[in-house]
């Protein structure tokens, strides 16, 4: 296709697992209404971001996928004929963990998972104590309305992610996020902080000539000690900013992206041709060292 419409859930969440899903999915039939094709969900929106303490009690949030909330949403997908994006906290095995985004067609089919490569560890964001990094690889999903690549919060900011992603066909960047402000720091710091998390993505957009679709959750966790930004947004293939939502608010917004303008840009900034594969070996390695 052309042109696609997608579909952008940026929402709080509660402690009630039941309750977040029964609302997400009361968005996506809100963005089918909307006329949607493609809706994706912000990372883990099926409950709080429990990443901020380490705690064994949280583990119980896991759940094998396919599993409970993709049979409800692969329900959902089938009745309002969109593709559904899904950030879930995946048991794999007994102490096995990861933090994965399933696909689900729009005939309610489940077309796979993606597994986040890139896990942080960082004060309030201590995923490495839940999620073993995934073993996948990086993916892309043949869907009704378009073949789209799927990453996952960290995972945006390295170039390397959304290149070999795109090289693989994707002709859409989405990527679940979960990112916020401590509310202890000063304005200047967040603008800061909020301005480079979306540079670097719209920077994925202009190096590889498709769209990005960013959606962040929003609202206030950890007992008011972190604010999710919000912030979303969804850019064309030059990086042009096409949607951006609040900081502070609940949205569900449709954007419609054209497909088809990734031949021109590819054309006329030619960063694919002129690649220079021949020299990129280096950077497999973790550091160049002089003394190499």
């Amino acid at each position: 296709m052309s042109k696609v419409k997608i579909g952008m859930v940026q929402m709080s969440c509660s402690d009630n697992k039941k309750d977040n899903l029964d609302k997400a999915i009361q968005k996506i039939k809100e963005a089918a209404a909307q006329g949607a094709q493609i809706v994706c969900l912000q990372e883990l929106f099926t409950s709080l971001y429990f990443c901020d303490i380490e705690s064994y009690d949280n583990f119980k949030l896991a759940e094998p996928i396919p599993g409970p909330s993709t049979d409800a949403l692969q329900q959902v997908a089938k009745e309002t004929g969109v593709v559904i994006i899904a950030s879930l906290f995946e048991k794999r095995a007994e102490g096995l963990y990861h933090n994965t985004t399933a696909v689900l067609d729009a005939d309610g089919a489940y077309l796979g998972k993606y597994r986040k490569m890139h896990i942080p560890d960082d004060p309030a964001y201590y995923e490495k104590f839940y999620f073993t990094p995934g073993d996948l690889g990086y993916k892309v999903f043949k869907t009704k309305f378009a073949t789209i690549g799927v990453l996952i919060c960290w995972d945006q900011w390295y170039p390397e992610a959304a290149r070999i992603t795109s090289l693989m066909g994707a002709e859409i960047l989405f990527y679940p996020t979960a990112i916020g402000w401590a509310t202890d720091q000063d304005e200047e710091t967040n603008k800061d902080q909020y301005e480079a998390w979306q540079t670097i993505q719209r920077s994925h957009a202009v190096a590889n000539g498709i769209p990005v679709v960013s959606v962040n959750r929003v609202g206030f966790e950890q007992d008011g000690a972190m604010k999710f930004w919000g912030g979303s947004f969804a850019t064309n293939g030059q990086g042009k900013i096409l949607y951006l939502a609040s900081h502070e608010k609940e949205e569900t917004k449709v954007v419609e992206l054209n497909l088809k303008e990734a031949d021109s840009f590819r054309m006329h900034w030619p960063f694919l041709r002129d690649r220079r594969i021949d020299s990129y070996q280096p950077i497999t390695r973790r550091f160049i060292d002089a003394e190499q």
